[in-house]
């Protein structure tokens, strides 16, 4: 009689095909003198290899809580709550059916593995497994302590070679030696950003000759990290829709791999971008992104403390500049009024600025005639000065050839209109003295309006002319004239001295200025000038406008 066979009770298959080759042969395939973040990928991808296991896990402890490292494979979704709990038993060997190890000896462990099993294991297979967790651990500490001493010594180098410098150019040179060599970048440039122009440019360009990059801020990948302040990595370029290739085209590259980060000020203001290109051995990793995290801050420090050198710098260069036109600005008006029989004559000029607009001039026409002009160059600074430079050129040009005032206003602002383009107007006031006759023939350009005082204290103003100079071709002027007698006083000055203004937001006023005027007419001019002067500074303290001013007083004696 045959008997039949019981039946077996169903069960789960075991883990097969593991291990099919020695540890030996398995970490060979490992390389343990790269980065923690690389040696703990090429782990998950070996144990994930076909005929292994269906999948793998690597767990970080970040500030104590478990974060996922890198994982390969088919898993299961990644629990950090379950390998909490793992952590606090602190068991190698951490659960029943043996898939989960805690690496590392101590109280702060360098991860946990999870692995996914296509079945239960058998004992062989734990046994290597517990091997190889002792492999991992080892190798995983090992890698983070030889990364930990390169990372440090990476930064002290990088502090030493950065504090050596304050010339920008030198010190973005040095920044991108450092970091295309410490992560294999085949190029680099460090952007700065120019947040009024809201543009990112490149001062000096490892690989790039005296090529200068500006591009706008909402431009390119460098514009976007320059923009929202964090880093991009990307294995392909070309595969991102943020990435333009204007510049690769430029200059005949082809970028692939990139790494671009933003630089970040005290006061975490994003003051430049590091952009690295094509890393010799692939993409660029997480431990390069950290590598530079790292020194980011002295290159940001040594950035500030460059560019603040080179305002430094350029400031003093300008102050120079701006010394040496005040200079060349002072000798083109006379040092002195001069000194004409039967008249007292005052002046004063100060800018508000080094250098300013207002003009003032006395040319000697022949023996008894003398042509006065006070001039105002709309706004002040180097600008106006450079109009005021060129009035005072073409004028007396003009002079060997005209001898009517208003043609010679005419002249001078069809000349003014061709040079600035209308850019640039002016007021002036020309007058034309006979001495013998006392007369003034004079023509007013839309300038603040002279005053007479009378010897008895009458007052009268002296408007006819036009418009002002410089706005509309063509233009034609009148000429007036005004009779002096002993005793009169003529005041002219530009508006720094009408417009300045108190803390009201009150004006000193032509009317303000005649008064006095009158009430000082018995007094030199040179007194005259001066209790003007302190009147108006008296007066505008607290006040907001400040410009160019010139006072010219003339007494009939």
């Amino acid at each position: 009689m045959t008997r039949k066979a019981a039946p077996r009770t169903p069960s789960t298959p075991a883990q097969e095909g593991l291990p099919l080759e020695t540890l030996e042969q398995v970490v060979a395939t490992l390389n343990p003198e790269t980065d923690p973040g690389e040696l703990a990928a090429q782990m998950v991808c070996v144990l994930a290899a076909p005929g292994r296991f269906e999948g793998a896990r690597l767990w970080r402890v970040v500030n104590g809580t478990p974060v996922v490292w890198q994982e390969s494979g088919k898993l299961a979704p990644a629990d950090a709550s379950r390998v909490e709990r793992i952590l606090h038993g602190k068991n190698p060997n951490a659960n029943g059916d043996g898939t989960t190890w805690v690496l590392g000896r101590g109280s702060n462990p360098v991860g946990v593995l999870e692995t996914q099993p296509k079945g239960k294991l058998d004992a062989k297979t734990r046994g290597w497994m517990d091997l190889f967790r002792r492999y991992a651990e080892v190798a995983l500490e090992s890698s983070e302590r030889r990364h930990a001493v390169i990372e440090l010594s990476t930064i002290v180098e990088a502090t030493k070679r950065l504090n050596s410098t304050l010339d920008l150019a030198e010190l973005l040179n040095i920044i991108l030696q450092l970091t295309t060599r410490h992560t294999g970048a085949e190029r680099g440039t460090v952007f700065l950003v120019d947040h009024e122009r809201k543009e990112i440019w490149s001062l000096v360009g490892l690989g790039l000759e005296q090529h200068e990059i500006r591009l706008p801020i909402s431009k390119g990948i460098a514009g976007w990290v320059a923009e929202h302040g964090e880093a991009v990595n990307l294995p392909d370029a070309y595969a991102d829709p943020r990435f333009e290739s204007e510049v690769d085209l430029r200059l005949g590259f082809k970028t692939k791999s990139l790494l671009c980060l933003p630089i970040l000020s005290k006061a975490d203001e994003t003051i430049g971008v590091l952009q690295l290109l094509n890393k010799n051995s692939g993409p660029f990793t997480n431990a390069d992104e950290n590598l530079l995290r790292a020194i980011s801050d002295h290159v940001a420090l040594a950035l500030e403390n460059a560019q603040l050198h080179r305002d430094l710098l350029h400031k003093q260069r300008m102050e120079r500049d701006l010394a040496l036109a005040r200079s060349i600005q002072l000798g083109l008006l006379p040092e002195r009024p001069p000194q004409l029989a039967g008249f007292d004559i005052a002046v004063s000029h100060r800018p508000s600025l080094e250098v300013g607009g207002d003009y003032y001039d006395f040319i000697p026409l022949a023996p008894d005639t003398i042509l006065m002009v006070v001039a105002d160059v709309e706004g002040k600074g180097v600008g106006s000065a450079m109009v005021m430079a060129n009035l005072q050129a073409t004028l007396h040009a003009l002079l060997a050839h005209l001898h009517s005032l208003e043609r010679l206003v005419e002249s001078l602002n069809d000349m003014m209109l061709a040079d600035t383009r209308g850019q640039k107007f002016m007021t002036m006031f020309v007058g034309l003295l006979d001495q013998p006759n006392r007369t003034l023939h004079y023509v007013n350009a839309g300038h603040v309006q002279p005053g007479v005082i009378r010897a008895n204290g009458d007052i009268e103003y002296l408007t006819e002319g036009g418009i002002v100079v410089g706005l509309f071709a063509g233009m034609k002027y009148e000429r007036g004239h005004v009779k002096l007698y002993p005793g009169d006083v003529v005041v002219a000055c530009t508006d720094g001295i009408t417009e300045a203004d108190n803390a009201a937001e009150e004006e000193f006023g032509s009317k303000r200025l005649v008064d006095l005027v009158a009430s000082e007419r018995t007094q030199p001019a040179h007194d005259i000038v001066k209790s003007v002067l302190k009147e108006v500074d008296l007066f505008s303290q607290g006040g907001t406008h400040d410009d160019d001013r010139v006072i010219f007083v003339m007494r009939v004696v």
